[in-house]
């Protein structure tokens, strides 16, 4: 049986750009699937088709049972999107936001009222709920946004990118909503650039690179993809790395050779994928030590999601240019979206 989200074949070309390029996903239900890539990968047109925002050009899509392109109007019924811009009335206050949506969804006046001083508290917004949107900073509008997402409690979630421009201290409320709707049943797909946030939250990950999946699997699962431990040093001198590159070389990981070290110059670190445990640490040491190289940091660390990332996709989440046409055509189309955005949450649910 299908997921709760279940993608086969998804095509959607914009010009000449090939946004989606046959993606398949299957998201149980009561789990979260992280959508990892760079910018341009195409997270973020996925994720467009799958709640109706857009049609693909070919391909099939269900989510909560429900067919994307037959049934677009229950599939809005059945699901919470929170998209990249925060979609919000800038001249209502943050009350009015969260009990127009919950009355849109056909709360009764009461429910709304009651669930939006609900999550008004929960985002910590309740200072500031009788203000005008249009008075809130950045990181306010987007704490908003998510909890107008979350009025009706929906099975199905879509969340992208949902953190951005939220401080380290909202960023862990966030996490600790989504854990909570998730042990409740939730399903969510959550689009993020935030390694960290994809270790903790997700279930299963996906990543995506011009517009395929390249890899899918737990985290764990993922990072030994990467080849296991790594061996991490800082040298105190720059006219060193080179250097201690060629020692590290020495000892990467079977089929590696000098194009396995990383070097991050700013920092004089360097990166190798290793076997051989602590053993091999020390005879790293003994070797960096009779070269006459000052050593800042050295350590054996297990890979993490940004070493997969560098692995999969040759450079790191952050790393990426932004391909605007792969996502829907730049900047115009960001401030189209924006629109629909908007018309999704205040005009799908009839």
């Amino acid at each position: 049986m299908p997921g709760a989200i279940y993608a086969e074949g998804l095509v959607k070309t914009f010009g000449a750009v090939r946004a989606l390029d046959g993606v398949d996903l299957d998201v149980p239900e009561g789990t979260v699937l992280g959508l990892l890539g760079p910018n341009g990968a195409g997270k973020t047109t996925a994720v467009r088709v799958l709640t109706t925002l857009i049609r693909p050009d070919s391909g099939k899509a269900v989510v909560a049972g429900l067919d994307v392109l037959k049934q677009p109007n229950e599939v809005r019924r059945s699901i919470g999107l929170s998209g990249q811009f925060a979609a919000i009335d800038e001249y209502l206050t943050g009350r009015e936001n969260l009990r127009m949506v919950g009355q849109l969804y056909q709360l009764s006046a009461r429910d709304a009222k009651k669930r939006a001083g609900e999550l008004l508290e929960r985002f910590n917004l309740a200072d500031a709920a009788d203000r005008t949107a249009k008075t809130y900073s950045g990181g306010m509008r987007r704490r908003l946004d998510l909890a107008a997402a979350l009025v009706v409690r929906p099975p199905v979630m879509f969340m992208d990118e949902p953190t951005t421009g939220l401080d380290p201290r909202n960023r862990l409320q966030l996490w600790e909503v989504i854990e909570e709707l998730v042990a409740g049943g939730t399903t969510l797909l959550l689009t993020t650039q935030y390694l960290e946030e994809a270790d903790r939250l997700a279930h299963d990950i996906a990543v995506v690179d011009h517009g395929k999946v390249i890899a899918r699997g737990t985290s764990d699962q993922l990072k030994a993809q990467t080849g296991g431990e790594r061996v991490e040093v800082v040298v105190h001198d720059r006219s060193e790395i080179s250097a201690a590159e060629a020692i590290l070389a020495k000892h990467s990981m079977p089929g590696t050779g000098p194009e396995g070290v990383t070097v991050e110059k700013h920092t004089r670190r360097l990166t190798v994928p290793v076997t051989g445990g602590a053993k091999l640490l020390a005879e790293v040491i003994r070797e960096l030590d009779g070269r006459g190289i000052e050593i800042d940091d050295i350590g054996l660390r297990r890979p993490t999601l940004d070493d997969v990332f560098i692995t999969l996709t040759g450079h790191a989440a952050e790393d990426a240019d932004e391909q605007g046409g792969a996502e829907g055509g730049g900047a115009t189309a960001d401030k189209k979206q924006k629109r629909k955005d908007r018309k999704q949450k205040k005009g799908a649910v009839k």
